[in-house]
């Protein structure tokens, strides 16, 4: 392994207070690199300027990982790490390269002998988990299910299917602004008797974490969940 790192640094979910979920040695971390990798520069400026930096945020370089970037380029970002320099990668929200496009410069870490170094912070995904009250010895995170709504209730139903085969744990996430509509599919697709769990807004102070039956959500007002991050999450029997 080199004698620098890559730096996993976990940024916050929504607004709140960053010592509400970074330790206090991550963000003096974070604060004193000059350089970093991020999937959109903005958003990685907001972060830094909220937890404070060493030197001016303008003397610091942000690599923005989109799409359109091949393994030749992050080798190049990545080089100067095997020489004894360090760099960050920060997701948009969130532990970066889980379920998050980072992966991919952590593989490239790996194969060019680069110290990784993972960092604690929040994890919509493992919080939610953790706070949903269902299994979390097996479970799977699916991301996105279909736009189409035939083909949405479809996969639902699918997932269902192997959590009750399987007693696994199915999470997912959606687009802010069809949340609505996601929760009124899972509660038309899913068995009355699946525990659903709707994690809003964890560790911001909107968050809001139930689980009921989907019977009984049925009885239940909907949750106001519009433009609000929302992590779904459901048992079968």
């Amino acid at each position: 392994m080199s004698g620098g790192a890559l730096h996993l640094i976990p940024v916050g979910l929504g607004e709140a207070p960053p010592e509400r979920w970074l330790p206090a040695d991550v963000r003096a971390l974070a604060g004193r690199l000059d350089t970093y990798i991020a999937e959109n520069a903005k958003t990685a400026r907001a972060f830094l300027k909220l937890i404070g930096t060493t030197r001016p945020l303008q003397e610091i370089t942000i690599h923005t990982l989109t799409d359109k970037v091949n393994d030749g380029q992050i080798k190049t970002w990545l080089e100067p790490v095997r020489k004894g320099a360090e760099i960050g990668l920060v997701s948009e929200a969130g532990c970066p390269a889980v379920a998050d496009p980072g992966a991919k410069v952590v593989d490239a870490a790996h194969r060019l002998g680069i110290t990784v170094k993972p960092w604690v912070g929040p994890s919509s995904i493992l919080l939610g988990l953790m706070a949903s009250g269902l299994d979390g010895q097996r479970f799977a995170f699916h991301g996105y299910a279909p736009v189409d709504p035939a083909e949405r209730a479809k996969q639902l139903r699918a997932w269902e299917q192997h959590s009750a085969k399987h007693n696994q744990t199915q999470l997912l996430i959606e687009t802010p602004y069809r949340n609505a509509a996601m929760f009124a599919t899972l509660l038309a697709s899913l068995k009355g008797d699946t525990k659903l769990c709707v994690a809003r807004s964890v560790t911001t102070a909107d968050e809001w974490v139930v689980t009921h039956t989907v019977a009984d959500w049925k009885k239940l007002p909907a949750p106001q969940l519009d433009k609000l991050p929302t992590l779904f999450l459901y048992l079968a029997r």
